[in-house]
């Protein structure tokens, strides 16, 4: 006996014990209407059908497909609340640079250290003294707002503090990026639904559809708040002067 029919054979065996114990006398087993039958049984039976209920493997598919898409979702999100600056000095504000190497458009990172030793400063130290020019000029086109020192050695960054106006106007430009993934997080919802209704003509059945829905829903919410999260921690981390 495969498992799905031991797993049937179960649930089939504890229905029927909690029918049993459930329905009125002389009165056959039904789903139980929230009007009429809510007082009566509880809504226990369909309560536990509905908890336990197997999920097919093809819905099961689309789940984790939702899921891993959800995932990059946030980690885009984070990578694009990270470029925004919050007054204090971090590689990442380079991530976007990249350098004309020998020409081929490069990151930043690949041709050279990027350090922060305090919290107002960059230094970036090229793996070749032939790049000091090219980097400075990249830094200066990325049109960052700040101004690359070369010194002949070493290209040094000094990151001046934000007022309150502008950094008013980086919470806003933080929460316009969290409301991108959110709506990013809710498109992977409705496609996952429409993929999931889709799996009747495979022989899904409506209450399989359902859960598979729900568990879909379950994800969207739960990736939602992880959205917020992110962009509290970045709202916190621009108005800490």
């Amino acid at each position: 006996m495969s498992i799905i029919n031991v797993k049937k054979s179960y649930l089939t065996f504890v229905a029927k014990n909690i029918v049993a114990k459930f329905t009125l006398v002389g009165k056959p087993w039904r789903r139980p209407n929230d009007k009429t039958d809510g007082l009566r049984l509880n809504g226990r039976f369909y309560y536990f059908c509905e908890k336990f209920k197997p999920m097919s493997e093809l819905i099961k598919k689309q789940v984790t497909d939702a899921k891993a898409s959800m995932d990059r979702a946030i980690e885009h999100a984070d990578n694009e609340l990270n470029k925004i600056r919050a007054g204090k000095a971090s590689p990442s504000m380079l991530d976007d640079v990249t350098v004309d190497y020998y020409g081929s458009q490069t990151p930043l990172s690949q041709v050279g250290s990027v350090n922060t030793p305090d919290a107002r400063t960059i230094i970036i130290q090229p793996w070749e003294k032939s790049l000091l020019a090219p980097i400075e000029k990249a830094i200066i086109a990325a049109n960052l707002g700040v101004n690359p020192q070369n010194d002949g050695i070493i290209i040094r960054i000094n990151v001046p503090p934000l007022t309150e106006e502008r950094r008013r106007d980086l919470v806003k430009k933080a929460k316009g990026e969290a409301e991108t993934g959110k709506i990013a997080i809710r498109n992977i919802r409705k496609d996952a639904n429409e993929k999931i209704k889709k799996l009747k003509s495979e022989g899904v059945s409506e209450d399989e559809i359902k859960v598979g829905e729900a568990e879909i829903q379950k994800l969207t919410d739960a990736y939602i708040i992880k959205v917020d999260q992110l962009s509290d921690a970045k709202e916190k981390d621009i108005m800490t002067v």
